[in-house]
């Protein structure tokens, strides 16, 4: 599932690049969104459950750090309008990190916890069930910003 969500990401990367102005502001919200519903299932979930299973602390701290720069870019990318100049810059450096991420994630850190004692299967029922929750507030989130205050406009 990490890789499917890994492959998503990098997707949405690539027609970010094809894509122009207000094209870009679209894609690049639904990528901000993956990243962070993808993020805290790693912080939350997996990355403890692989730190427990392994001995490299540098390697799970280094990947941590890098997510602490994931969250610092997409949060000051929200607080910008992808018409802003420095929008397409900033997602640019953003894809540049989530992009190393991933290699040293599927290149170093999977393959190191998959030759450990690790129940993928639980840890995958836990990452799917955390998902859907994630799913939902977010959704949830999508619908109070789209109604404003989340108020009813009718007058009475």
């Amino acid at each position: 599932m990490l890789k499917e969500d890994h492959e998503n990401v990098k997707r949405l990367f690539e027609e970010f690049e094809a894509a122009d102005g207000q094209a870009q502001g679209a894609i690049a919200a639904r990528a901000i969104s993956e990243l962070d519903i993808h993020a805290e299932l790693e912080e939350k979930v997996i990355y403890p459950a692989i730190r427990n299973a392994i001995d490299d602390s540098d390697m799970m701290n280094e990947a941590v750090e890098e997510h602490h720069l994931v969250h610092v870019l997409i949060a000051e990318l929200k607080k910008l309008k992808p018409k802003d100049e420095k929008f397409h810059a900033k997602f640019c450096v953003l894809t540049e990190l989530v992009k190393h991420h991933i290699e040293e994630e599927e290149g170093e850190m999977l393959p190191e916890a998959e030759r450990r004692d690790i129940d993928w299967e639980a840890l995958e029922v836990a990452v799917a069930k955390r998902k859907d929750a994630l799913i939902m507030k977010s959704a949830g989130k999508k619908k109070m910003r789209a109604k404003g205050t989340g108020k009813s406009s009718r007058r009475t």
